[in-house]
């Protein structure tokens, strides 16, 4: 296949729109932040973001290369079909949960990232613990993007898919610096403009080609592209449709659209209508996934083998506009889908950036840092984790499977933390350690076959695949997601009570989670003296109090207030005074 001029000229002029778009919205940033908080306008775009650009840029959370790609690829491969491709559902519906339950506090208390809470709960020792399946959460999803992005550059202008990867992401990471969340937002916007019509002026030329069958035809033939689910198969399906539907609400990605919005109503508002939008960006990606199955491959320029026997199956969206359209369509189509999901890699090294730099770096080791090395911090972790995801891009088999690696930790680890957090009155430290623990060691055993990682416990309904890979029919992740959420409650209430009851002495409360409800990065100790001498009503109206510090570094002072007066740390206080007598 001959090197298309023509494609790369459609790839340069929809990547100079991209940048010049991501160029002025971050000199409009720089021209009308405040004066105060430059690296908070950088993170939640001084929540200000209005319900025009906030939907754009909140249905683009998901909808990017691999929600395309991975679309188009599992309704084109044979045994899996559009029951299979769940991703569509899935995420629509985290949206809706997100907007209906977890938005509105998130927003009313006013956090900067979605690890504030852990923190502020937890301590920082926890926040750190949970920084590392987000992050892992943040790289899968770039990776996927890229890898997506790779692929349609390498079938527009026909050089190797690992060369188009790094390009793609080299692109991509220095689109990243050019500046924060306004960036990404107003270039979300461009993206999902690009999406929708390039791949819908696509879809009639594709259709009509002589190579492609009728897709209602072929939908009622026995190897359908509808697909179906075997009844072996139903645990296994339920247990993949709850990791994408529960695990797509606990990433930074959408909170930082949430925390971005310019009240917790308007957060609510932009998870609908992002629910929505990913629903109808998906069915050109379906449409296109039919036909890629609806067609006769000898007949076409591709040729046999067809894109299955030739391993390209997550390539078959850019195949079926490459072959199947006109040529002025197919690079019209090619280069806007390529642009516009280059501009979805920055929103997840964004993420993952912020993370690292605010709950990480600021509040753990630099609580006093300035704006200036705060953003500085963000560049280089930029290039650190852009780096990272392009490894995993060259490395792994499938865009799907990113997808579900990609939400894996985050589902099981991460989910039951924050519904603890928001939801569960009196979780502590060691519950949160506990379930974290419980939760991954579960995952880990139950075996990965992207990995090749071998499960250790075998669960009802195991088989072989053709590599010797056992594959776990049985919902072991949603056991495992369930296993940490209870024991979190479980051990958060036994510790409690233990404590204090006065079976166990105040000393061993190592973590300070209990007997002081935070420790000493939250605030400063009451001092426990057991002295005869001391007279019991001088320690009574001693109370714990606030480092001034690291409460200014969060924006929910409302919290610290309401910790003074709970009765648990009254009631602690209590026991403690008695224990002294």
């Amino acid at each position: 296949m001959p090197f298309h001029v023509e494609g790369l000229v459609a790839i340069i002029v929809f990547y100079l729109a991209i940048l010049f778009v991501g160029i002025w919205a971050a000199w409009k940033t720089k021209n009308s932040g405040s004066d105060g908080d430059r690296r908070e306008a950088i993170i939640v775009g001084g929540r200000d973001i209005g319900l025009l650009v906030g939907g754009f840029t909140m249905t683009a959370t998901w909808v990017g290369g691999g929600y395309i790609n991975g679309t188009a690829e599992a309704v084109y491969v044979p045994g899996y079909g559009l029951a299979w491709a769940q991703a569509p559902i899935g995420y629509s519906l985290s949206l809706v949960l997100g907007g209906l339950f977890f938005a509105k506090p998130m927003r009313s208390k006013g956090y900067v990232t979605m690890l504030d809470p852990f923190q502020q709960l937890y301590g920082k020792r926890m926040g750190g613990l949970l920084f590392i399946p987000a992050l892992m959460g943040e790289m899968f999803w770039a990776a996927a993007i890229f890898s997506a992005l790779g692929a349609t550059i390498s079938v527009i202008i026909d050089i190797d898919v690992n060369i188009s990867v790094i390009v793609s992401a080299l692109i991509a990471i220095m689109y990243t610096l050019v500046g924060g969340l306004y960036s990404v937002a107003y270039t979300d916007v461009v993206q999902l403009f690009c999406i929708f019509l390039g791949l819908w002026i696509s879809v009639p030329f594709a259709m009509s080609h002589p190579a492609v069958k009728n897709i209602g035809f072929t939908a009622g033939q026995k190897e359908s592209w509808l697909g179906s689910i075997e009844s072996l198969d139903v645990y296994s399906w339920l247990d993949n449709f709850f990791l994408l539907m529960l695990g797509g609400i606990p990433w930074q990605a959408y909170f930082q659209r949430v925390l971005s919005s310019s009240s917790a109503t308007y957060a609510q508002v932009l998870s609908f209508l992002a629910a929505f939008g990913c629903l109808v960006m998906a069915l050109p990606a379906i449409l296109i996934g039919a036909i890629g199955a609806s067609t006769d491959w000898n007949k076409t320029m591709y040729g046999l083998p067809d894109p299955t026997e030739r391993q390209e199956a997550d390539m078959i969206l850019p195949i079926v506009l490459q072959y199947l359209c006109p040529v002025y369509i197919s690079f019209f189509g090619l280069g806007a889908v390529s642009a516009a999901v280059m501009s979805s890699a920055d929103s997840s090294i964004l993420s993952a950036s912020s993370m690292f730099a605010r709950n990480i770096y600021q509040l753990s080791f630099r609580q006093n840092a300035s704006d200036r090395e705060i953003i500085w911090v963000m560049r280089i972790t930029i290039f650190v984790f852009g780096a990272s995801a392009t490894a995993m891009a060259l490395l792994a088999k499938s865009v799907y499977g990113l997808w579900y690696l990609s939400s894996d930790l985050v589902y099981i680890i991460i989910f039951p933390q924050l519904l603890c957090v928001l939801f569960i009155k009196g979780t502590n430290t060691y519950g949160a350690i506990a379930g974290y623990l419980f939760g991954l060691l579960l995952r880990i055993t139950g075996g990965e076959p992207y990995l090749y990682l071998q499960p250790l416990i075998f669960y009802p309904g195991y088989y072989a695949d053709k590599n010797h890979i056992y594959i776990q029919r049985f919902p072991f992740k949603t056991l495992a997601m369930l296993t940490s959420f209870f024991t979190n409650i479980a051990v958060s209430y036994l510790a409690k009570y233990l404590f204090e009851s006065g079976s166990l002495p105040p000393k061993l409360d190592f973590l300070d989670a209990v007997v002081a409800r935070y420790s000493q990065e939250n605030m400063d100790k009451a001092t426990l003296v057991k002295s005869d001498n001391i007279i019991l009503n001088e320690l009574a109206p001693v109370k714990p109090r606030h480092s001034l510090t690291l409460n200014s570094t969060f924006t929910n002072k409302e919290a610290f207030s309401d910790i003074d007066s709970s009765p648990e740390l009254s009631s602690a206080e209590d026991n403690l005074v008695t224990n002294t007598k």
